[in-house]
């Protein structure tokens, strides 16, 4: 709790760097993330991820503590002293500086790091990774990776559409509570500080991106009409005010201070994308908790929401772990997207990064529309009817009267093309039938040429889920992929072909509160559960950047995680206007663990869906807000972990404390200690959870909750999980080197190749086997080790290839003769396991 009146004294990825002395690095997809399966959704939520281009950088974490890990030690500090201290974590970056230009390395940083975490990130020159790796002061490096907008504009509509009902509400209330007095930093791309709907809300805030103090949205430079939409669109969630239809944001008096740490940024093809990086996203939390940049923490925002996601990056370790950590210790909770890749599993899922972060609050996506869009489709074959049935209608609004079509010519594909050789266009007024493979694109396209109607098929999905703009009328359908080909071929047999689509009808959402498809899941890298909580994830109405052809404000609406995220967001504004003694990690508890339990796995939604009323009343909190008890490791297996219960109430409190298990079996063996407590006022105790397990239960991964409940009171579920899923056995896959003799030479390297990790796919789910560490560590043909020639952490399955020049790790020529190289690829879990090794020799002539 840091809170005070100022005067008093309290406190997918790109190529990797080069990283070795005489050795360059690069990799094709950090992870080849984008072999990885997309959202069940076809991009429709969070939009295609383009190549990003690391440009060499990595992240230097130093041991000199951070602002924020000196003040988790004494709790309380003066402002001098936090100044003081961050002072002093910069003259430690500047000692590993001076170090490496020692070595003739002159490194410029593109961003220094001191309140969340003591670090730079830079691009680095290719010796200068073993150097800061054996630097007693470095911790260490890691790559930089590419994070991007958990959520995709759905639809745009106008005020017209909203006061009609068109349009998901965010869902989050405390009677009498609007956020006035808190602020909520957003991490994400600029915001329009011309949206009438923001207006009051927003403070200048920062650039990161570009440098400055101008947080607006930008444009494409390439293309003028392309803008920024993802931090206007999460702003509105956010505190919205005064909208159509009566449409307003969760904390519509709270005040917003935006900070640009996505933006266009040139991708690997050269054309502009809009991303962040994970040194970005931990420069956004650096002015978070210290928005006038004086060194001193103490007028940190009390909640953050990060709107961009790392896709897969569930590693707890990594730099922007440790920052969202430092974050929690300087009383700012920072909320994030659990990530938009869908099931993985079944050990490790699909969740990105930093919402794997012990101390982010992860939000999955859920899908509370009460009512869809359909429509009745009819698709003929002369007099014989291929198929009739009610289908989802994919833009929020369909056809208002029944339409009888013909359909427009296609090839072979299905594709349907809008000319004819003479210039006259096929498709005007016509039906096209194409596969569901761009949904989005081929819904804009079709319009343009004047289609009458697209009818997708293939993959399921779900109605209102298409952006189209409110002012087009056609008609959007999908259907099975089976009499959609029948049909096709009846065409091209040259046979009497037709469609018929009825008017669009509403219907009850059969999936309504579920988690959407889209929503990652958990685990994180460490066995810990994530996402932590799920909250409505489609179809959020909000607004958008620009104004519409007359003028007016334009409003949409949004499906992804990063919704969800700034529904929650906005929700623990709320809460800490209504209960202002609260501090961050009290907040995060008491929003996780009063949600509300329900069918889906901890793995799918954490503790259960938002329930800001019960988070509200809440008189116990606990930390961490969720648990990993790793992995089974064979009968004599124990794992032990703390849990710090806090009474926040105004009342003394009798506590008993039990371990509740997803696993009908007798296999798993609990013991809490102590079971029963007696908290006083504010008071706190600690609590441990053992957990054994003779045999192995069916399922491979085992869910909970840890139970805290005071008497006469609702109780607290901090849920948990155990894997019996051990790791894939080998980290390392093929290793290549492209010449075993060479000589010195910086200019044409021996290439090393090394496929590292793993993505197993069983039954159409991929399971990620990451790697939390590759070294790679030179001897000589006798077994004499020489050092360190190079170390990368926290990697996503893919191929990395190191050029050897013929250089030992001092950079100094190596003598001619023969030399081994000895990999070894540690998994993350469990902590104990054997790394994978291979060895491979060559010769410097």
């Amino acid at each position: 709790m840091r809170r005070h009146p100022r005067s008093v004294a309290l406190v997918l990825a790109a190529g990797v760097a080069a990283v070795a002395l005489g050795v360059t690095v690069s990799a094709r997809g950090r992870g080849e993330t984008a072999t990885l399966p997309q959202a069940s959704w076809l991009g429709l939520v969070g939009g295609a991820r383009g190549a990003t281009p690391s440009g060499q950088r990595m992240i230097v974490v130093l041991r000199t503590p951070s602002v924020a890990q000196r003040l988790a030690k004494v709790r309380y500090a003066t402002e001098a002293q936090e100044r003081a201290w961050s002072t002093q974590a910069v003259a430690a970056q500047k000692e590993a500086l001076l170090s490496l230009a020692a070595h003739g390395l002159q490194i410029r940083p593109d961003y220094s790091f001191t309140r969340v975490l003591d670090g730079f990130s830079a691009a680095l020159d290719l010796r200068a990774v073993p150097l800061l790796e054996n630097d007693p002061e470095v911790l260490g490096v890691y790559p930089v990776r590419a994070a991007f907008p958990a959520s995709d504009s759905e639809t745009e509509l106008s005020s017209k559409a909203f006061a009609s009902g068109s349009g998901h509400r965010p869902e989050a209330e405390l009677p009498g509570v609007d956020g006035r007095g808190v602020t909520i930093a957003l991490l994400d791309t600029g915001v329009d500080f011309n949206q009438p709907y923001l207006r009051g809300r927003l403070l200048p805030g920062f650039d990161v991106v570009d440098g400055g103090d101008d947080a607006a949205a930008r444009t494409d430079p390439s293309d003028k009409t392309a803008i920024e939409r993802h931090g206007t669109e999460m702003a509105g969630i956010l505190a919205g005010s005064d909208g159509p239809g009566g449409l307003h944001g969760v904390a519509p008096e709270a005040t917003i201070l935006p900070i640009r740490v996505a933006g266009w940024q040139p991708a690997s093809s050269g054309r502009q994308l809009v991303f962040s990086r994970s040194d970005q996203l931990i420069a956004g939390l650096e002015r978070a908790v210290d928005p006038n940049g004086d060194g001193d923490c103490h007028d940190a925002v009390r909640v953050a929401l990060i709107g961009v996601a790392e896709p897969y990056a569930a590693f707890t370790d990594a730099p922007e772990a440790q920052a969202v950590a430092g974050a929690l210790n300087l009383d700012t909770m920072v909320v994030t997207p659990a990530g938009n890749d869908g099931v993985a599993g079944p050990r490790f899922g699909s969740v990105a990064g930093p919402a794997a972060a012990t101390g982010a609050l992860a939000v999955g996506a859920t899908d509370t529309r009460t009512d869809l869009p359909r429509a009745r489709v009819v698709l003929r074959r002369g007099l014989d009817v291929i198929f009739d049935q009610d289908v989802p209608v994919l833009g929020t609004t369909g056809s208002s009267r029944s339409l009888t079509l013909a359909l427009a010519p296609a090839d072979a594909r299905g594709v349907a093309s809008a000319f004819d050789t003479k210039g006259f266009n096929r498709v005007a007024g016509r039906a096209i039938v194409a596969a569901a493979t761009a949904p989005e694109a081929q819904a804009e396209a079709a319009a343009h040429a004047g289609a009458a109607a697209l009818v997708l098929y293939g993959d399921a999905l779900p109605a209102g889920s298409l952006r189209v703009s409110d002012s087009g009328s056609l008609p959007v359908v999908v259907v099975p992929a089976a009499p959609a080909l029948e049909l096709l071929a009846a065409q091209r047999a040259g046979l009497d072909v037709g469609v018929a689509i009825g008017p669009a009808h509403d219907e009850a959402n059969a999936d309504r509160g579920y988690v959407a498809d889209f929503s990652s899941r958990g685990l994180a890298f460490d066995g810990s559960v994530k996402p932590n909580l799920a909250a409505p994830g489609v179809a959020i109405a909000t607004s958008e950047p620009g104004t519409a052809p007359d003028g007016s404000p334009v409003y949409g609406t949004v499906n992804g995680t990063s919704a969800a995220a700034a529904t929650v967001a906005g929700g623990a504004a709320l809460l800490a206007q209504l209960r202002p003694d609260l501090d961050g990690p009290a907040l995060q508890s008491l929003l996780v663990g009063y949600a509300q339990p329900g069918g889906a796995s901890p793995m799918e939604a954490g503790a259960g869906t938002f329930r800001l009323g019960a988070s509200a009343v809440g008189e116990v909190s606990a930390q961490p807000a969720s648990l990993g008890f790793g992995i089974w490791e064979g009968p004599r297996w124990h794992a032990t972990r703390t849990v710090v219960v806090r009474n926040v109430s105004s009342r003394r409190l009798q506590l008993s404390i039990s371990v509740v298990s997803s696993a009908e079996s007798e296999a798993l063996g609990f013991k809490v200690t102590p079971d029963h407590l007696e908290l006083g006022i504010g008071k706190a105790a600690r609590v441990q959870v053992r957990v054994v397990a003779p045999t192995a239960p069916g399922p491979e991964t085992v869910t909970g909750v840890l139970r805290i409940a005071p008497a006469a009171s609702e109780a607290l579920r901090v849920p948990w999980a155990l894997s019996f899923s051990r790791p894939l056995t080998n980290l390392l896959g093929s290793v290549s080197l492209s010449k075993r003799s060479f000589k010195q030479s910086d200019t044409q390297p021996a290439v090393l190749t090394i496929q590292a990790g793993n993505i197993a796919r069983e039954q159409g789910v991929v399971q990620v086997e990451p790697v939390a560490r590759l070294d790679v560590l030179l001897y000589t043909a006798g077994g004499r080790y020489i050092g360190l020639l190079a170390r990368l952490r926290d990697l996503l399955p893919g191929t990395y290839s190191f050029g050897l020049t013929g250089r030992g790790p001092t950079s100094a020529p190596l003598p001619p003769g023969g030399y081994e190289l000895r990999l070894a690829a540690w998994p993350t879990l469990p902590n104990d396991a054997q790394p994978s090794r291979a060895k491979v020799r060559f010769r410097v002539g």
